[in-house]
This record gives C-alpha cells, structure tokens and sequence, in this order.
C-alpha cells in the first residue's frame, strides 16, 4: 500500500490539530500557529535598506498567556518524525522553552529539557496542559512554591505592546527566583531593549498578586524618573508618587525617587530614612551599573538600609572589578540580553563606522622653544598626543577640523538627522558647539538652536533635551555633550554618534553605543553611524564588547601600522565629567591647559575595504580597485565622453560599473567632494581635476546658455540645476522629476511641458542642458 503524501500544511490539520484538541488545549487561549519571534536582522545595502529573514516557530503552547510550555514543529508525513528536532531545539533555546516536540502526522517525538531525554509518543498521548504544567513545575524546583505570582498575569491593554520574547523571559525568571526566596537579582538588559518596560511588568504581577505591596524604583537622573512616571508605569495611576524632599508620602504604593534627591552628607539630607528599613517590599535599581554599585557610593547605602527588601538591579552592563562590582552585590544574572543578539534579532538598529584619523593625534605636538599659548602661558615642553588634546592642551584647528568633517557627513546624507557628538568635556563640547556653528551658519540663522551644547552646567540646554528625543520636533539636530547624555536618554531617531572623547570605559562605551540602537521606522530609524576621531571604536574588538559592528566605509590611514591607540581601561569615569572644577588652577594659578591657535591639523587619506561582485574582500585602495576597473572599460577620455553624452547610456554606464562592485556612494564620501558620477569617472580613469557639482551649475548659469529661456521655463530649468546639485544627472533625464512636491507650484505636468512646448522638445533641452553643463 503506497502512503498518501502530505504537506506540512496538512499534517498541521489532519494530525496535529485535532492531537491538541483531544489533549485540552484551548484554540484561542492556548494555541499560537505560526509565531514570528524575531523581527529580521536589518541589513544596510547603500542607502537602502531590508530585512533578513524572521524566526518563526509553527506552534507555541501556552499555559496562560505568555507563559509558553512548549514548541511543536511540524514536517511532511515523507519525511522522519523528529526532522524537525534539530530547529525546535534551537529555537526551545532561544525562547527558554522547555518542551520540544515534533511531527510528521504519525506520531510525536518529544524532548525534555529538564531530563535531557527524547521519546516518541503516540499521536493520542501528547500531555495535556496541566500535565505540562505540573513538570515545568517539578523542573524548574517550583513545586509548592508560591504558585500565586508564578502564575499571576501581565498588564495588557487593548492594542497595546504584548512582551517580546526576551522580555518575557527576563520576567518570568525573575518572577520565578523571587518565588524561590531569591532576593537579590540582577537582569542584564542592552540599551534599547526596554527595561523599564520589563521592569513594570514584574512589578505589575508581584503587586496583583500582592506579594509586594510597597515598591521602590530607584534612578539615578531625574529624566529617567520622569521618563518612567509618563511612559510605562503610568498605569499605576494615583497608586504612584514620587520622591522629593517636599514629597514624602507613605500612603501610597508605588515610589519613585531620585538617588541625589534622598541622600547628601548631611542627615536632613537623608530623606529615605523617614521611612522604616521594612517599610518597602521591593526595590528595583535602575542602571545599576553606575556609582549605586560602589560600595562606597552614598547610594548603596539606600540599598543596604532596605536591605531586607526584594532588590533587582536592571543593567546594559554588568561590572567587576577591584572598585565597583553589581555581580558581587546580586549574584550572577538571572538572564541576559546581548547587544549582538539584539541586532541579529532585528530589534535593535545596526551601524556603520566611520574612522578619522587626524595627523597630530598619531604624531603629536610639542611647542618649540619659548612658545607661549594664545593667553601668553609657556608651553609645558613636551610632545602632546591624542589622549592630551582637549584635556592638558587644545589645538583650535582640530576642533574646526572634526566639526567641518561631521558638517560634510551630514551635508552628503541628511543634514537634519539627530546627532549626538561626545566631547572630551564641557569647556571641549562649548568649543565644539560654536565650530560646528560656524559650519552650519546658514541653518543656525533660520534657527539658532540647530546645535546646542547639552551638559549639566548649561540649564538652557538641559531645557532643550526633552525637544532633542521628541521625534516630532525639528530642533535641536545637534546636540555636543561631554557625559550627560551617554546614558537614559531615549533618543530614538538619533541616526549619528560622534566620538571625539577618549573613553577609556568599556561601560561608557557601550551606553554611548546605545544611544543610537533604538529603531523608530516610522522616521526612518533603522540603522546609525558612528564617526569616530578618537579611535575609540577599536573597543569593538574587546572581548568585552559583544556587538560587532557593521562596518562600511573605514577611514583608516594609508599606512595603519604607524598607528599605536591607547588600550581603553575599564574605569567608570574616563575623561572629565560633567561636574568638574574649571582648569585654571588654585591659589598657584598654575596652569593646567594650554591653547594652541597656530598649529594646523589634517584629517589623513582613509582606506576602504568593500567586496566586489564575487564577494571577494578587495584590500587594495577602494580608489585603485575603481582605477583599474574603469580602465578596461574605456580606452580612453574621447571614448568615454562619447558614450556618456548619449543620454540613454549614462544609466548603462552607471548600473554596469555598480554591477562591477563600484559604489559610486562610498566614493564620494572617499573623494571628498559633491562630485556626480562623471567626475568620479574622469579622475579616477583619466587623471582630470573632479569639479562639484554646485561649481558646475554656478559655471553654466554665468554663462549664455540660460538666457534664452524665461518665465517659468528659466525658473523651472534653474530648480532643475539646483536639484542636480542635490542628487544626480537622472533629474534631467527622469522627466517624473517635475512631479516632485517642488514643482507643484506650476501645475500639473502637463501643463509644465507646455512651457517647453511639447515633451519631445522639453527631452532636447534636458540632453542639450546636459551637454553644456559637462563642458
């Protein structure tokens, strides 16, 4: 007898389906088909961008909502009854699920996580959910333990966000270790993966089931006290307060304080103490990574006088070492969420680097004899490196120098894209503000708050914060801090870091990092960039660093070996802070920095390595790749003016080279110039001075040839060049050019040829208009 085939579809329907009824699985309640449990790493190609390929389990069994028992993978009855083995393990692994089962409609192999064994059962005998239920009990060692808040449900509202997987997780283990008399836990959470969302639903159950009834949760900025207040606890309603020295209610159930606002030398300082040591039942400390893990810190003593309180310290990066150590003080954590994994699961934005490196960093400065510095100090002599500059001596030029180089950034992509650029300090971030003032004038005029310095001394700035992250506001775009905003800022649409700090902090390193990770695809935040001035970024290759980024256009120097970077030391404070005394010294007046104005800076020649069509790793110069390709398609200059000046073969050209592995988009940012394609052609094959595109059309509107239009037509044809200097030679050539919201103005298209007579005419003069500005 030949066996009928089925598809995993109808297996699914003929065999698994009606196995699960029988068992007592619930259809709406208990039964997720087809569950997307990733959103697909996001993959950068040029200036657009997709999405890799979700993961998906075929069914998830929950015993009550989010509290999944088992995976089921299903496979076509021609194939092994535990084919799908393998994937379902994988995937139990990932959702810390701890039943695996597989089929192909003949019967069901199951594996036990908690025993490590594999059977095969009958299609009749799958477990039912209280079945599963008591061995997930037994094998997690929560039998008879308190089953009241293991059980106990999530906040959900109607539309609202339901738990990722990971956040799922992070809950539930902590929920389950507190059931097991475990009261100190610690979750390592990357930055942007929503830990305060984690930590209102722990909270959220502990308090239904009322095995917490007084909470506390602990930061250590006021944004981050007021961001929490407004967002994710705003459910607790009039049940929650916050902490002040005017505010010390006991009649409510939910608290929020501020570490500086509870605590100071003084005891009326101490306001935390107008509460019993038992007075809460939980406490929960927000980055706690930071000085509340000292032992010294003034508020670890708010820890240790709750002591007897539940206490979960929440971190993106866990630290032990000789001075600070939160593992020590929690124990190892109870689950952890990496940066990398956060990116491979497409729920956190990946990133490109950009790597300057400037001549005097890498070379160094030392005054020559007698030279004073612009305030007529003498120079301290001897040499000044990159780790000196800003801190002990300030070189004016490199300031200008990095601010021009994230101008042009910004000028090539998207001069409205938030940026956050770390200076060495405040004095650094002020100076840093004005320079990239001064480049960006045009746009601080229409608005002056364009850039703005936001650091702990300036209240204007800190005034200004709230419309940096708000998406919905234009203004600021840039924003220059020192360490204000490396942590709890939620900067979702921040497209663009710059480095121009030594950090010498693993820990700092990575909440900078953080500060970009956040995806918001409703304004185009998918992924971000780093630039880099400092070589900071070579703490991605740290073992401690668990992200690996995705590096695009590396600015490296020509010859790289001459480069030697200070190894980074894991030191919570690296560089000044942002409540530093000034720099001019005491009662010595000694001078502690020295200012430099004579002295030119240079940012060096980069090197880029790309693949080429066959994805082979190309480690000649991007230039000299692109050199040598051109020149085996064209003999010479003559040939190739020829061929683009016929106007349906410049997008051939173009598509053909692009083929070749020539990203005509990394070699502008290489050659440094609003140069078109032609340009980069003709320099790079033949040797001729590129000209920009902006000197091109200021060329051919000085001359005649634009004097034989009028009216509209001149206005249309001279937005036409303005736009190319934007884009590319394509506006002339896509004649949907003139449906763009520009030129709106002149009616429909239509009516816009009409002014050219007729579209055969309007193509002529785009060609002849083409022509004359290549000339």
């Amino acid at each position: 007898m030949i066996d009928i085939e089925f598809s995993e579809e109808d297996v699914r329907a003929k065999y698994i389906d009606p196995s699960l009824k029988n068992s007592g699985w619930d259809e709406k309640e208990q039964i997720r088909r087809e569950v997307a449990f990733t959103d697909g790493r996001i993959i950068i190609k040029k200036k657009t961008v997709t999405r890799g390929q979700r993961k998906k389990a075929d069914y998830i069994l929950n015993y009550k909502p989010n509290f999944p028992l088992a995976i089921i993978e299903a496979k076509k009855n021609t194939l092994p009854v535990g084919a799908g083995m393998q994937q379902g393990k994988e995937y139990g692994e990932i959702l810390d699920i701890p039943f695996i089962y597989t089929s192909n409609g003949k019967s069901f192999v199951e594996f036990d996580k908690f025993t490590g064994i594999e059977r095969e059962i009958p299609l009749n005998e799958f477990p039912t959910p209280k079945e599963l239920y008591e061995r997930y009990l037994i094998g997690k060692n929560l039998k008879d333990k308190k089953e009241n808040i293991i059980s106990e449900g999530y906040f959900f509202t109607k539309g609202g966000s339901v738990p990722r997987y990971y956040q799922r997780i992070a809950i539930n283990r902590t929920i389950e270790a507190i059931a097991k008399g475990q009261n100190r836990i610690l979750l390592v959470m990357a930055t942007g993966t929503g830990k305060t969302y984690t930590a209102f639903q722990i909270i959220w159950r502990l308090w239904k089931a009322k095995e917490k009834k007084r909470i506390l949760f602990l930061a250590d900025r006021n944004i981050l006290v007021d961001q929490t207040i407004a967002g994710d606890f705003r459910y607790f309603e009039d049940k929650m307060i916050k902490i002040s020295r005017s505010h010390i209610s006991k009649a409510h159930e939910i608290y929020l304080g501020l570490y500086q606002s509870m605590t100071g030398n003084e005891d009326w300082q101490q306001i935390f103490k107008q509460y019993r040591p038992d007075f809460f039942d939980l406490v929960v400390i927000d980055e706690c990574h930071r000085g509340s893990a000292r032992e010294n810190s003034a508020w670890r003593e708010i820890l240790e006088y709750f002591s007897s309180a539940t206490q979960i310290g929440l971190t993106a990066t866990p630290k032990e070492t000789e001075e600070v150590s939160n593992i020590h003080y929690f124990g190892e954590p109870v689950y952890t969420y990496s940066l990398k994994q956060g990116i491979e699961d497409g729920f956190l934005a990946p990133y490109k680097v950009i790597r300057y490196v400037i001549d005097r960093d890498v070379t160094g400065f030392r005054p020559y004899k007698g030279q004073v510095d612009r305030y007529g100090n003498p120079i301290d002599d001897k040499e000044y490196y990159g780790k000196d500059f800003d801190r002990t001596l300030v070189l004016s030029d490199r300031t200008k120098k990095v601010a021009k180089a994230i101008t042009e950034y910004m000028k090539e992509n998207d001069r409205f894209m938030k940026t956050i650029v770390f200076c060495e300090n405040i004095e650094h971030a002020t100076e840093m503000t004005r320079c990239l003032g001064n480049e960006n004038s045009d746009l601080v005029k229409i608005n002056n708050k364009y850039v703005m310095k936001i650091t702990g001394d300036d209240i204007e700035g800190k005034n200004q914060l709230d419309n940096f992250i708000d998406p919905k506001e234009k203004y600021p775009v840039i924003a220059t801090t020192s360490k204000l905003l490396t942590t709890g800022v939620d900067a979702k649409t921040c497209k663009l870091i710059v480095l121009d700090s030594n950090i010498n902090s693993m820990t700092e390193f990575k909440q900078i990092i953080g500060r970009g990770t956040r995806i918001d695809e409703e304004y185009g935040k998918t992924w971000f960039t780093i630039l880099d001035f400092r070589g900071v970024t070579s703490l991605f290759a740290d073992p401690d660093f668990d992200g690996d980024p995705v590096i695009d256009d590396d600015f490296e120097p020509k010859d790289k070996d001459d480069i030697v970077y200070p190894k980074p030391k894991d030191e919570d404070n690296g560089g000044i802070g942002e409540d530093d005394p000034p720099v001019i010294d005491d009662e010595k007046t000694k001078v502690k920095k020295f200012y430099v104005d004579d002295c030119e800076v240079s940012i060096i020649n980069k090197k880029v390595q790309f693949l080429d069509k066959n994805g082979k790793l190309i480690t000649e110069t991007f230039e000299d790749y692109t050199k040598r390709t051109l020149k085996t398609q064209f003999r010479n200059l003559d040939e190739f003016l020829d061929i683009w000046n016929k106007t349906n073969r410049r997008k051939l050209i173009i598509d053909e080279l692009e083929n070749r592995g020539i990203d005509f988009e990394a070699l502008k940012d290489e050659i440094g110039g609003n140069f078109d394609e032609f340009d980069i052609i003709c320099h790079l094959a033949f040797d001729r001075k590129p000209i920009s595109k902006k000197d091109r059309v200021e060329k051919l509107k000085k001359g005649n040839y634009l004097e034989k239009y009028s009216g509209q037509a001149r206005e249309i044809l001279e937005m036409l060049l303005d736009k190319y200097t934007e884009e590319n030679v394509e506006v002339f050539e896509d004649i949907s050019t003139l449906r763009l919201p520009q030129f709106n103005k002149f009616g429909t298209l239509t009516k816009i040829i009409k002014n050219f007579k007729n579209k055969e005419n309007y193509l002529h003069i785009m060609e002849e208009l083409t022509k004359e500005l290549y000339l």
